[in-house]
């Protein structure tokens, strides 16, 4: 303990050496220790390892001082000779001869009692130790701290190659650590007395020759008095070593804390803790963790933060809060240094490359060239590949295109069967999280090949999709208000007197209330430069959940598919979503913070997803059973009490909730309205939007972005034909075979006739209604979707998708803030349609924006 009260914290590291001209494990640390202090440095079991021992330290910063100054001594003398250090848990190239163990009878020893074990423990951890009073608080200490083990894990993880190859594992290091008979969770003892009472048992055995053998992942010091977490990998940044030791100081402070107040033992089974070692081996940072409360599987990012928050009190007290919270955070937006390493070898899958890569970070520096980004042939799974039209990851020629060079890099290693199995694990997963799509509780459709949408992609969508709704959320405050658009001449009457979506309720929505809170803006493509805006969704657009959740269950089952520039993450956007709808609120007020999720329950398609956001949004879902309105506002009525809800996010339907009762059995439509009037509560998005997103609206907005705003549009619209107008609906019907025609007033697909791919009856039926009723039918150019590599079962086919993206619009101050999301969810046509609606068999795509 420090003359200040804080324990005391050192680390030993485990480095690789490696021969800079073949970037192999070389065996030669007998050639480097003499030139250096044998207090500081040491040999480890195989001579292709060498160890470093920080000085005992009471600040992090005097810590990374060290681990920084220590690495490069290191380097300082292998350099000269030839050789590189390698901070990770394994170093991708590796011979395993068995002849290059460290002399000294306990290794010769080891040698011969455990054989395989010692000839391939080719691996480096990172050692924290915490100083403790006595032996027994490091006992208690150990038992309180084991259930935090795998969230520190997961930061650590650097080591997926082993001996050439991806082993699937974020750390591989921690499956060959695993084998040994005293790995794994720490034994269920109590006190000093029982701990030494076990490790002389073990010894008596004959299973380790010296307490020095018990390798649990966290254990008392068999000959310091501190706490020693053993779990980790070896980190190739400092900054990971050092948050890693700055969080393990904190949790045994706080297990110190429980200790004093008498707090019991958690309930944690050894066989949930090594599941949750295991799954965190298996992901890093990069898929889902093992939340022992629950347990529950939890995305890395929320784990993490939750960890750090419930430690604020322990880090404030150490002085260590802001550096934790901020090397956390530089973490997560890293990644893992497994993630960080497969990008490298995405890159040309050059393994050299990645022991560069890792030399050069090892001590804090970049590669001064980053290799040239080359794709694979991927022959095998290209073989019957032959898209039709533009097809954003393969070539006329059949080959792949850079951006996907990393993909297909992985495709290519798991191989048709290797997929087949993926998929086999996305249904067990989808099964036990329950991630259904319809009332009949079938899985949501989710193809196993995420699509990337590159970082100049997203540069050109993004201002072009907050124009969009900024314009849209113009139109529908004027077409329920002046009407300056119809007046002006832009928009003709009929079109708003006549649309279907059109509502009287929007007419009471409080002028300076944002209408349009979500928007569900779906985008094609025809070429590699240019987007098309499909349609515009301003009810109660779904997809949102189901993006975030897409993401997580493609890490969970192909984690090992990594990007080489990163893929920007989604577990911020609930936290936006309700921000956005906690803008509608007035602050001060009575449950202005209040704000639940309204749906129409169970029944609902996408209740899976209604449930998924509320949680993480930490709101209660509602149905409008669960709803009073009185006079004063809207309250939510359980047994026994009710609060007052300051918002309502709406993923009914209008007509619905119209039609539906209260908790008081009376029709609670037209009192929700009034409330909303009277500024009681926030309904979003608001009644009426439906009148901004019909089929034949949507041939004005690109006049409407023009007036509202006085810009011409980001982004194009498919031409559209509006049939009511005379002169189009001639060149409508002269153009049947050639167009794609839709219902004004469809929805998900409904009714839509693609002319090119229509029977003759088809066309001749379409044509009656359009002469019977020309103003419920629009017609469009036919735009040849891009196609996607998809997985059939059997192989990768080109699919037509399109993109749905998400706008959260907010209000502060009177002023609109536009926030478009990177939670963006890719549909997909079935086998040789172009329709992507999952009514009509589509399916999704996990989608990733690159940084």
């Amino acid at each position: 303990m420090s003359a200040a009260g804080r324990p005391l914290l050192g680390v030993e590291e485990e480095f690789h050496v490696v021969d800079l001209t073949t970037r192999r494990a070389a065996p030669e640390v007998d050639v480097l220790l003499p030139e250096l202090d044998g207090a500081e440095f040491a040999r480890e079991l195989q001579r292709s390892l060498v160890e470093t021992n920080t000085p005992v330290c009471e600040t992090l910063d005097e810590l990374g001082g060290h681990l920084r100054r220590l690495r490069a001594r290191l380097e300082s003398v292998a350099s000269p000779r030839g050789l590189g250090i390698v901070a990770a848990g394994t170093v991708p190239l590796v011979d395993l001869t068995g002849d290059d163990i460290s002399a000294g009878a306990r290794y010769e020893k080891m040698q011969h009692e455990y054989q395989m074990l010692v000839r391939e423990q080719h691996i480096c951890g990172a050692q924290v130790h915490v100083d403790v009073p006595d032996r027994d608080t490091a006992v208690q200490v150990v038992r309180r701290v084991a259930p935090y083990l795998s969230i520190l894990l997961a930061i650590s993880a650097s080591s997926p190659y082993w001996r050439g190859h991806d082993t699937g594992y974020a750390s591989y290091r921690s499956m060959v650590w695993s084998r040994w008979p005293t790995a794994g969770p720490p034994a269920m003892v109590e006190t000093g007395a029982e701990y030494d009472a076990m490790v002389a048992q073990l010894i008596a055995s004959g299973t380790i020759s010296d307490p020095g053998m018990l390798y649990f992942d966290i254990r008392p010091s068999a000959h310091v008095p501190t706490v020693e977490l053993r779990v980790c990998d070896a980190c190739t940044e400092v900054d990971d070593v050092v948050l890693i030791a700055g969080l393990f100081r904190a949790l045994v402070c706080r297990a110190r804390e429980e200790i004093d107040a008498g707090q019991p033992l958690p309930a944690v089974s050894q066989e949930l803790l090594r599941a949750a070692a295991w799954r965190a081996a298996r992901s890093g940072l990069e898929g889902d963790l093992v939340d022992l409360a629950g347990p529950t599987l939890v995305s890395p990012p929320l784990l993490v933060g939750q960890l750090v928050q419930s430690l604020r009190p322990q880090l404030e007290e150490l002085g260590d809060w802001e550096q934790v919270l901020e090397l956390s955070q530089g973490t997560l937006l890293r990644g893992s240094g497994a993630a960080r390493q497969r990008r490298m070898y995405g890159r040309r899958g050059e393994l050299v490359d990645v022991v560069d890569a890792l030399i050069e970070n090892t001590q804090g520096r970049l590669l001064a060239i980053d290799p040239p980004v080359e794709a694979p042939l991927a022959q095998a799974l290209l073989q019957d590949y032959h898209p039709a039209t533009f097809d954003e990851a393969v070539s006329d020629g059949g080959t792949v295109l850079p951006a996907y060079g990393w993909m297909f890099r992985a495709l290519d290693r798991l191989g048709p069967r290797g997929l087949v199995a993926a998929e086999a694990a996305l249904a067990t997963e989808q099964r036990a999280r329950g991630v259904t799509f319809g009332d009949d509780g079938r899985l949501f459709p989710l193809d196993l090949v995420p699509r990337i949408i590159t970082a100049d992609d997203w540069q050109t969508l993004e201002p072009g999709l907050g124009q969009r709704v900024q314009a849209l959320e113009h139109f529908l405050r004027d077409a329920y208000g002046d009407r300056r658009i119809v007046r002006d001449g832009i928009v003709p009457a009929a079109v708003l007197d006549n649309a279907p979506g059109r509502h009287r309720n929007g007419e009471i929505v409080p002028a300076d209330v944002v209408r349009i809170a979500v928007a569900g803006i779906d985008l094609v493509r025809d070429a590699p430069d240019h987007w098309l805006v499909l349609e515009d969704n301003l009810r109660v657009p779904s997809g949102i959940g189901y993006s975030i959740m897409s993401r997580r269950l493609v890490r969970s089952v192909m984690s090992d598919l990594e990007p080489p520039t990163g893929v920007v993450g989604l577990e911020d956007v609930p936290g936006r979503l309700r921000a956005a709808l906690l803008s509608a609120t007035e602050t001060g007020t009575p449950g202005h913070d209040e704000v639940a999720l309204l749906s129409s329950g169970p029944s609902d398609s996408a209740f899976f997803e209604h449930e998924l956001l509320a949680t993480q949004m930490g709101v209660p879902v509602v149905t409008p059973r669960d709803l009073q309105v009185t006079d004063e506002g809207v309250y939510l009525v359980s047994v026994g009490s009710k609060r007052r809800l300051s918002a309502l996010y709406r993923r009914m339907d209008e007509k619905d909730l119209m039609s539906s009762r209260g908790a008081d059995m009376r029709p609670i439509g037209r009192a929700l309205a009034a409330a909303v009037a009277k500024g009681r509560v926030a309904l979003l998005n608001a009644l009426g939007n439906g009148l901004a997103d019909d089929k034949l609206v949507y041939a004005y907005v690109p006049d409407m972005i023009r007036f509202y705003l006085g810009e011409e549009p980001l982004l194009d619209s498919v031409p559209t034909y509006p049939c009511v107008d005379d002169a189009r609906r001639a060149e409508v019907l002269d153009r049947l075979d050639e167009l794609v025609l839709k219902p004004v007033d469809g929805y998900g697909g409904s009714g839509i006739v693609i002319g090119p791919h229509a029977e003759r009856s088809e066309l001749t039926e379409v044509e009656k209604q359009i002469r019977a009723e020309p103003a419920r039918w629009v017609a469009q150019d036919m735009v040849q979707l891009s196609t996607h590599p998809t997985f059939s079962g059997r192989r990768l086919e080109p699919r037509a998708v399109d993109l749905r993206a998400f706008v959260f619009q907010s209000q502060y101050g009177g002023n609109a803030h536009l926030d478009v999301v990177p939670a963006t969810l890719s549909r997909v046509a079935p086998a040789g349609s172009l329709i992507v609606n999952s009514s009509r068999g589509g399916g999704a795509k996990d989608t990733w924006i690159l940084r």
